[in-house]
This record gives C-alpha cells, structure tokens and sequence, in this order.
C-alpha cells in the first residue's frame, strides 16, 4: 500500500546531506513551508544551495530571525539563488561581507528555470536579461530578430514544498496565491517533502484540483492547520 505521510520532522527531513541545493517555495511569506525549514535548521545540513523566490525580508535589530534569514545566519547557506536580495536583511549583509553568494536571476526566468527542470528540459533560451549583466558568459543566439540567452534547468537536490490537502499518495491540492512556486519544484526536487494543512482519504480529492500528482512527491508531513509555524 503507498503511503507516503511520514510520523515525524526527523522522518521528514532524513537524508538531507551537506552541500545540498533545496528549493524553498513560497513567494515572501505564502506558500512557504515554514515547518520544514525549521525541521531543516534543527536537522543540521549545511553548505547548502538554496533556491528561493525572495531572500528574505527586512531585518529588524534585535528581532528574533526566523525561516530562510535563520538557516543563513546559522552559517549554513553556502549560495543563494533568488529573484531578489534585500539590502536590509540577513542574506543582504552576507553577500555584502562575501560570507555568502548569491545568484540573482529574473523572477520569470527562475520559474522557468525550476519548471524545465521538472519537466527534463535542459535548458531554453529567453530574451529577459539580453544586454544585461544577467547575459554575461552565457550563450547568444537570434530568435525573429531578438537576441535570447541560454539559461539551464534548475533541479534539487530536495525540494520543500507546502500543500493545502494532500492523501496518503501525496495528490496534492494548494490553496489561492499558496500555490505560487509550490508545484513546480515540487517537480523539480531529487526528494520532495511536503507538509500539508489537512489530510484526506485517497479518492476525496476532485481529480481536477490535484495540482501536484504524488508521483512527484516522496515524503508528506501533517502539520495541523492553526498551528504557527504554517502560513495562512
């Protein structure tokens, strides 16, 4: 019988190594999975590559960090690769001291990027960022006049995603604006742990709400709505 909820944060995150590249999905605070990243932090890895839509938000002295800002001001991100690095944050002062790197790429051009990935595209080409910084070192063709730049396929090591509802096959279902970034590296994660809002039987899910199939997810953690550490 397929079940893939896991009973437990350690189960979650079992196997996450150092020197990883995890997709975090979420767009600021939705979507995110708040849960796993902490699961993450107590789990230890480090070195990692992180991808994120937004590095973090801005820092206020003498407030707790929490999430992404947390992971990295416990030394643990190696490089992050985001649409945006604010200058007042944690992830700002690390790239700004060279404690950590950052690869800043286009917000439309990540997504797809991380959906090549899931999808076994290599790579594409695209005209955002030609005659930019963003083009430096890469590939120049002409497409109908316009001159694109080759960007590659994103993959992960692991993804971490959040779900609305989920079943024991991990069929998943996101609520509103929570979908954002969540299914498509959901596809794109070597190993992809889910923590979802509800549970529900096999069957009870509308097949044409399912916007994660679970032949892309392998772990699914059931962190019980109201609880602080998931968004709303």
């Amino acid at each position: 019988m397929i079940d893939k909820f896991v009973r437990s944060m350690a189960e979650a995150m079992a196997g996450i190594r150092d020197g990883a590249t995890v997709l975090i999905a979420g767009f600021g605070d939705v979507g995110m999975p708040n849960a796993l990243l902490d699961g993450l932090i107590e789990q230890g890895a480090g070195n990692l590559t992180v991808v994120v839509n937004s590095a973090g938000r801005v820092h206020k002295p003498g407030a707790a960090t929490q999430g992404i800002a947390r992971l990295i001001e416990l030394g643990r991100v190696r490089k992050v690769i985001t649409s945006f690095v604010r200058a007042q944050s944690i992830a700002g002062d690390w790239v700004r001291d060279g404690r950590m790197e950052a690869e800043v790429v286009p917000q439309g051009t990540l997504a797809e990027r991380i959906r090549a990935a899931g999808a076994g595209v290599p790579a594409f080409f695209t005209p955002t960022g030609a005659g930019t910084l963003v083009a430096e070192g890469k590939e120049v063709r002409s497409y109908n006049g316009r001159p694109c730049i080759l960007e590659e396929a994103l993959p992960g090591d692991v993804a971490l995603v959040e779900a609305w509802m989920a079943d024991r096959w991990g069929n998943l279902v996101f609520r509103d604006a929570s979908r954002n970034f969540n299914p498509i590296m959901a596809m794109a994660g070597a190993l992809t742990v889910v923590q979802t809002h509800h549970v529900c039987d096999v069957g009870q899910l509308p097949a044409n709400e399912i916007v994660t199939p679970g032949i892309f997810v392998d772990r699914v953690l059931h962190v019980a709505a109201g609880d602080p550490k998931l968004t709303r």
